[in-house]
């Protein structure tokens, strides 16, 4: 083939500006901030992806609302919750929950508390800027820049309690410090009650899931979404399950998220005061795949900044726990499909995996 008959295919160095992004420190806020009207190219969604998109349909339906009033009552009512929460994650894998016991004014205070950081001075950001995953609090923009096909449109503080079970105050955020101390109190403790829940769920006790420590690790993803100009080519997030036991969401008003249900994506509406809970890849495995963790995102949206904190239950990273299919849930009808693993382990297969393979299916026996 004559090449000069050939249309050009124009050269993009996308590693150098995957390098001048992260240099800058100033994530994609500062992008906002210094007025782009149309996003990056590091931004834009290879092209198999849009045209894919263009073929996905939407679903009217609605990740199922569960009322946790009388969850210590017991009786009938604490049953029907029960119910609930097992169907929810047998063919869902999600569900928004209200009456918590989390204040509503403490899941506003966390929400500006996240804005307020996003949206200081950067030169005070930028002594938290780090690429480094050990470490307790930083910030950054994209864990996986160097490996995603696209980054997403979205900056984070990340406050990492999966080896030290405490987290010194001195280290968060003086912005978002009184708030992010208190949510971290209230959300492990709704975290505890959600596995005992999910304990009877699987018709196990109510403290296995808690004997087995899947509430001692804990992450806290801060997101930021600002306004994007051009939403249809980007992501907020790109789709993914939960490397974790559960998670715990909290959205603001804007909304973005979608989660994958029969081939079809479903927006989960915000909840004024609601939270939102999903089964992670280790609660597949160690339910032996009767509580499924399904693929979702966030979209880009025009409106913003969207503001979410993710709470991921990780279970014992150090010393290592080993886990795997209860036992209790084995039998010749119904035997376990997944090797042990760690929490280690399985992390680490997860973010080095293949971009098109799921971390589960390397479990799978």
């Amino acid at each position: 083939m004559d090449i000069s008959s050939t249309q050009a295919v124009e050269y993009f160095d996308r590693l150098g500006a995957l390098k001048a992004f992260v240099e800058s420190k100033a994530g994609v806020k500062g992008l906002v901030d210094a007025g782009v009207v149309e996003i990056p190219r590091i931004f834009i969604r290879p092209p198999d992806e849009l045209a894919e998109e263009l073929k996905c349909s939407r679903s009217h339906l609605k990740i199922p609302a569960i009322d946790l009033t009388g969850i210590d009552g017991g009786g009938d009512r604490c049953k029907e919750i029960v119910n609930e929460i097992r169907n929810a994650s047998e063919k869902w894998g999600f569900f928004q929950v209200v009456n918590h016991g989390v204040p509503v004014t403490l899941l506003n205070d966390m929400i500006d508390g996240v804005r307020n950081f996003h949206e200081q001075d950067l030169e005070v950001k930028k002594e938290l800027y780090s690429y480094d995953q050990i470490k307790q609090v930083r910030y950054d923009s994209n864990f996986d820049l160097f490996r995603s096909r696209a980054a997403n449109w979205r900056d984070t503080l990340t406050i990492n309690m999966m080896v030290s079970d405490h987290v010194d105050p001195d280290e968060v955020p003086a912005v978002c410090r009184e708030a992010a101390i208190k949510y971290i109190k209230h959300i492990t403790k709704l975290g505890e009650t959600l596995f005992e829940l999910l304990s009877e769920a699987l018709g196990l006790k109510p403290d296995h899931l808690n004997a087995l420590e899947c509430a001692r690790g804990r992450t806290f993803v801060c997101h930021y979404y600002p306004g994007c100009p051009n939403p249809e080519l980007t992501l907020g997030t790109g789709k993914h399950s939960d490397p974790a036991f559960l998670t715990i969401l909290l959205q603001d008003h804007i909304g973005g998220l979608q989660v994958l249900h029969e081939n079809q994506w479903a927006d989960v509406q915000p909840i004024e005061g609601g939270l939102i809970v999903n089964v992670g890849d280790l609660l597949q495995i160690i339910s032996n795949d009767k509580f499924k963790s399904v693929d979702h995102r966030v979209l880009a949206n025009r409106e913003g900044p969207r503001i979410s904190v993710a709470c991921f239950l990780t279970g014992v990273a150090v010393p290592a726990n080993v886990y795997g299919p209860i036992k209790d849930l084995l039998s010749e009808q119904s035997p376990a499909v997944y090797n042990e693993f760690t929490v280690s382990d399985y992390a680490s297969k997860f973010f080095s995996r293949p971009i098109d393979k799921c971390a589960i299916d390397l479990f799978k026996l």
